[in-house]
């Protein structure tokens, strides 16, 4: 029997696919953000961040983040004539993107910025960038930090603050003299030590007869070492009095190459764009930032500020995520229905706003915080404790719920034309850059036995929500009688989440609508959901979470 067929062709319309999220405002379609921002002091920044949001959405903005980190940076430690030159290449997208977040002030707006609120516009501004691509904003942070604390000496201050707040990328390796801005890093960390910094083994001589007696040559190797295309570094090593804090350049003053030897860059999991390595001084030239042997001290300012940043940096990325899966729903169907109109994606997007607004909050109140906090002693406190208890729940909370956001894309959020597997790879990182979950923890421990003030100021923000949902109330209750015992070291994280959730709960309950606030308290207080996303009580508002976390 002879069959017939029928000639057909292949139908190449695309059907059923979102477009692409692209050429839009990351600001103005962020209520949470604009409403905290001019909460927390810096109404004053809206238009900066306005435009910001605009650049960092552009098509060609989204594309640089992609190249960056199709393209990581590529490392040369010769010359084809044989010479040391210990070098990076970086692919001209990551140009683009110091650029754009330099000439913001995204590492220096708070520190030339004369009115109330810089902080917290910065906060803006970073987050901003960080959800566009987030491995540029390493340098960019350790920029911003660093300020602080070279004003423990106030000569170096003075000699290095005018190029660095002069908010000008300039990504030539050159001496810092001959360029229209700096960049500094850190390399702190070796192999034998970790977190525990006091275990280096990294050797500083004083240098007799130098300019100063604050110059030093040092000997030993960094573990990690964050950007070390960085004009200069800071860098903890082991002094005649003990561990101490200096800045190394890359040149010394003879205009001569340092002795700062590139030994090779880490594979990473995520933050591929950026370079982080493993570096060898060998009589490298440095000088004394604050006492010998008063290095972590000296540090601890420089921590505090790149933790607000994990803090940042984290919620960029829920943000980011939920945004996209909000979007892909809204333009998906299966089962005949727009993914967006069926109960039980609205449960899982609803739960994935409620994190995401929940770390906004946290965030930008945080800000405040810096802010005030040279004035304000309760500030300073809220800041103390405060910033460790947040770096350590929301980047504990980020790899999770970017994970359910990548699956409401099903396999489109699992290819790497999307922008969901970099914000996964991305994810885990901020439970480990400065300081991973444990130490944070015992950190939050410190504070609480050792700066009495620190908790009392959590504690009073905590209050400020009182009498306005019986579930948090009681909650608030368990957590201030249990609180002057001081959790042992076993009991640590719960301690730290049950005052992140306390935190969150109060800044909801005061400043989100009453939907987002009820379904929080009931889910994360009063464990009245799953352990999972989207398994929120069926009379949650979830038409009206999701409407607020992204307008159609």
């Amino acid at each position: 029997m002879k069959l017939a067929f029928e000639s057909t062709k292949v139908n190449h319309e695309v059907l059923n696919q979102p477009p692409p999220l692209a050429d839009y405002n990351l600001f103005t379609i962020d209520c949470i953000l604009a409403a905290a921002l001019e909460r927390e002091g810096a109404s004053w920044a809206k238009p900066q961040v306005e435009d910001f949001g605009r650049l960092v959405g552009t098509e060609e903005a989204i594309q640089w983040g992609f190249q960056a980190n199709q393209n990581p940076p590529v490392l040369h430690t010769h010359d084809r004539f044989g010479h040391r030159i210990d070098e990076v290449e970086f692919h001209p997208a990551w140009h683009n993107l110091m650029g754009l977040s330099i000439e913001h002030g995204l590492a220096s707006l708070p520190w030339t910025e004369r009115r109330r609120g810089g902080h917290v516009a910065r906060a803006a501004l970073m987050r901003l960038a960080s959800e566009n691509e987030a491995g540029h904003t390493c340098p960019v942070s350790m920029t911003y930090s660093a300020v602080p604390a070279l004003r423990k000496q106030p000569d170096l201050a003075r000699e290095w603050e005018r190029h660095i707040l002069a908010a000008r990328y300039d990504g030539r390796f050159r001496p810092v003299n001959e360029k229209s801005g700096a960049l500094i890093g850190m390399a702190m960390t070796e192999k034998q030590g970790g977190s525990d910094v006091r275990a280096n083994i990294t050797l500083a001589e004083s240098i007799e007869g130098g300019q100063s007696r604050a110059e030093y040559l040092i000997t030993g190797h960094k573990w990690f070492c964050s950007a070390p295309m960085c004009d200069a570094f800071l860098v903890l090593a082991q002094a005649l009095k003990g561990l101490t804090c200096f800045l190394l350049p890359r040149w010394t003053p003879d205009g001569e190459r340092n002795r700062f030897h590139i030994q090779r860059l880490k594979d990473k999991l995520g933050n591929r764009s950026n370079a982080s390595s493993e570096v060898e001084f060998e009589g490298a030239w440095a000088r004394r930032i604050g006492e010998e042997g008063r290095g972590v001290a000296t540090i601890i300012e420089m921590v505090q500020h790149t933790r607000l940043d994990c803090v940042i940096g984290s919620a960029s990325l829920m943000r980011q995520a939920v945004v996209q899966a909000i979007h892909h729903a809204r333009h998906r169907q299966a089962f005949d229905r727009l993914l967006i109109m069926q109960p039980l994606m609205q449960n899982v997007l609803a739960d994935l706003c409620l994190e995401s607004e929940a770390a906004t909050v946290l965030m930008m109140r945080l800000a405040r915080a810096f802010d005030a906090r040279e004035s304000d002693a309760g500030e300073r406190g809220f800041a103390r404790l405060g910033t460790a208890v947040a770096k350590y729940w929301i980047s504990k909370r980020a790899p999770a719920q970017v994970n359910e956001a990548l699956e409401c894309l099903g396999g489109n959020g699992f290819v790497e034309e999307s922008i969901l597997p970099r914000l996964y790879r991305e994810a885990p990182l901020n439970s480990i850059w400065e300081g991973s979950g444990n130490v944070i923890c015992l950190d939050i421990l410190r504070a609480i036995k050792k700066e009495p003030d620190a908790a009392a100021s959590v504690g009073d923000e905590i209050r400020l929500a009182r009498g306005a949902d019986r579930r948090f109330d009681a909650f608030a209750d368990r957590l201030e009688k249990d609180l002057p015992a001081v959790a042992t070291e076993v009991e640590a994280r719960r301690l730290a989440e049950r005052l992140a959730l306390a935190l969150q709960a109060s800044l909801l309950i005061r400043h989100s609508i009453p939907e987002v606030a009820d379904v929080f308290c009931a889910t994360r207080l009063a464990n009245e959901g799953g352990r999972a996303f989207g398994t929120l009580p069926a009379n949650a508002g979830f038409r009206a979470i999701i409407e607020r976390a992204y307008p159609h």
